[in-house]
């Protein structure tokens, strides 16, 4: 290799090694989630970020139930409780504002993408719970809310689905609380600051899988939901395939086991084999029961 090439590669693989060294923590300032145990490097202290961006991010209260007694608005002016859309299926749940200027509207954009990608049936496979976490929203913002994104995801039953509600602040807190989901108000922009993600919870109220972000994996929103309906959605293939998937907390993805791949593949070949040598023995039985 020549002296240039040689420079380039050992440039590309210190670059590479420092970002394999600091992933978790570029991930965690990203999604909000936690840096389980990575701290700051000297020139990044907490310090210097905006105040408001110390004080957000995600809790995940993994397993944990959620209070379904609390009541909210929907979108239709109705007062209603969380336990209204829990009991036979998943739920998706959002935490945004109406009136957000822009991440919110990200993550129900990216929710949305998703959904409509997806081939699991809104109101027989999963339920959608949007809810706002700023208490001057009203049935009305819902209202509008609803409309825009049921422009964007036309599926069969999502109008009855996907429930927009909003509701006031101590229903807000205990809600958000449950869930980990941290957020200020920040006085200077007048805006909420608040961590990017969805939530899976199971039927009956448990918090079960958390994707950070403002883009979602089909796969990672399916495979979300198989899990959180304990196997009553899905198919036979989707059990097998979370097999060899596992969710990261960390990334809030699912990523591939290759040692589960592994043991799959060496089970198959075992099968294989053995049926390869039942049918020879069959054969040779019968060939020498016909001399």
């Amino acid at each position: 290799m020549r002296p240039v090439g040689r420079s380039r590669a050992f440039v590309f693989f210190v670059a590479l090694a420092w970002l394999e060294l600091n992933a978790p923590l570029l991930r965690a300032q990203m999604t909000g989630a936690p840096t389980a145990g990575y701290k700051l490097e000297p020139g990044i202290t907490s310090s210097t970020m905006p105040r408001p961006l110390r004080e957000i991010g995600f809790d995940q209260n993994l397993d944990q139930y959620v209070p379904l007694d609390v009541p909210f608005r929907d979108e239709s002016g109705r007062t209603v409780r969380l336990a209204d859309y829990f009991g036979s299926r998943p739920v998706v749940l959002v935490f945004a504002y109406y009136d957000c200027p822009m991440l919110c509207t990200q993550v129900i954009n990216g929710l949305s993408t998703a959904l409509n990608i997806l081939s699991l049936a809104p109101g027989k496979d999963f339920e959608i719970v949007t809810v706002s976490f700023n208490p001057r929203d009203t049935p009305a913002t819902a209202s509008a809310k609803k409309a825009v994104y049921l422009e964007r995801y036309t599926r069969d039953g999502a109008a009855r689905a996907w429930h927009f509600l909003s509701g006031d602040e101590p229903s807000i807190d205990r809600l958000t609380k449950a869930a980990g989901f941290r957020y200020v108000w920040d006085a200077e922009t007048k805006q909420f600051a608040h961590p990017t993600g969805v939530i899976v919870l199971t039927a009956d109220g448990r918090l079960s899988r958390y994707l950070f972000g403002i883009e979602y994996g089909p796969r990672d929103l399916r495979y979300a939901l198989v899990e959180a309906s304990a196997g009553s959605v899905g198919n036979a293939a989707d059990t097998l395939l979370l097999y060899c998937y596992h969710y990261d907390p960390m990334t809030g993805r699912y990523g591939f086991v290759v040692m589960r791949a592994v043991r799959i593949a060496g089970a198959a070949t075992v099968l294989a084999l053995v049926s390869f040598i039942i049918v020879m023995v069959r054969k040779e039985k019968r060939a020498a029961s016909l001399s």
